[in-house]
């Protein structure tokens, strides 16, 4: 089952929305946003670049909170936002919707269909986008030329982040997040098959870039504001990171890291994180 594609609104000079109905992952509409290139012509096939948001989030956050737009205007590269769900967005499910097949197969379909998307491809995203950039590169080997993690879990198996992850999907997603991978250990099948540590060795061969702050203290880019709950994502990022650099080193694969010390698990930094990437993502495509 494919994407059905109900309307494409102009929303700026170069930004497209799509809504679109994928009943593999939801019965309900959804907002896939578009930027195209500057002189995007359908007489030629184009690099794509899929960016991911991060939890409790939509397509649109790219938009909102970066400068993508501005950033990618000299750069011939077709850049693709797609909704992830609110929460567990980027997996095929054990029992429910098929995130990853529709973020790295079906967009894909649609926007060379519409917009002459070739086979080069790179994907990065921010926080749960961020684990669903390597997860949807590592399960998918060769099909990414490039993908970023901006403090995004590198690993689901651990007992910390397979309890924090099953509390979010349940409480902020409002869904049973047993039906995601099932109960950890028992169906340890499923956790390994999304799990980005587990299948690092099918990142052979793609660009990686890892980045995330390594105290969750406010820092540089935080206005003065009181310390909340949500600093904790950071820290915990943090320790899925140690062990999946463990994992690439005993495979040989290379990656770049920014592991900065302070900072929140917020837009501002990954606003800066996509500057420092954006040279590398923008030389796999070329």
């Amino acid at each position: 089952m494919g994407i059905e594609v109900l309307d494409e609104e102009k929303a700026g000079d170069r930004l497209r929305k799509l809504t679109v109905r994928a009943g593999g992952v939801s019965a309900d509409e959804m907002a896939i946003h578009v930027l195209l290139p500057r002189d995007w012509s359908p007489r030629t096939t184009w690099p794509l670049l899929t960016l991911h948001h991060g939890g409790l989030d939509d397509s649109s956050s790219w938009i909102r909170h970066t400068d993508v737009e501005r950033l990618s205007r000299n750069d011939d590269v077709l850049i693709v936002m797609p909704d992830g769900g609110r929460f567990g967005g980027y997996a095929d499910w054990r029992s429910g919707p098929q995130w990853q097949t529709f973020h790295v197969h079906q967009v894909h379909a649609v926007m060379r269909d519409r917009y002459n998307a070739g086979d080069r491809r790179a994907v990065a995203g921010v926080s749960g986008g961020g684990y669903g950039a390597l997860q949807g590169a590592a399960a998918n080997p060769g099909t990414f030329r490039y993908a970023a993690a901006l403090s995004g879990p590198c690993t689901i198996r651990s007992a910390i982040s397979s309890i924090t992850l099953l509390a979010a999907t349940g409480i902020a997603g409002r869904v049973n997040p047993f039906a995601m991978w099932g109960v950890p250990f028992v169906h340890d099948r499923h956790w390994r098959a999304a799990d980005p540590l587990h299948l690092a060795a099918g990142l052979r061969g793609t660009g990686l870039y890892v980045s995330c702050g390594m105290t969750g203290r406010p820092g540089p880019l935080d206005p003065a504001a009181p310390w909340s709950a949500a600093n904790l994502a950071e820290p915990l990022v943090r320790s899925t990171i140690r062990p999946f650099l463990r994992r690439l080193r005993a495979l040989g694969i290379p990656v770049t890291t920014h592991l900065y010390r302070d900072g929140t698990h917020s837009w501002p930094y990954w606003r800066r994180e996509l500057h420092r990437v954006w040279p590398s993502l923008m030389e796999s495509l070329r």
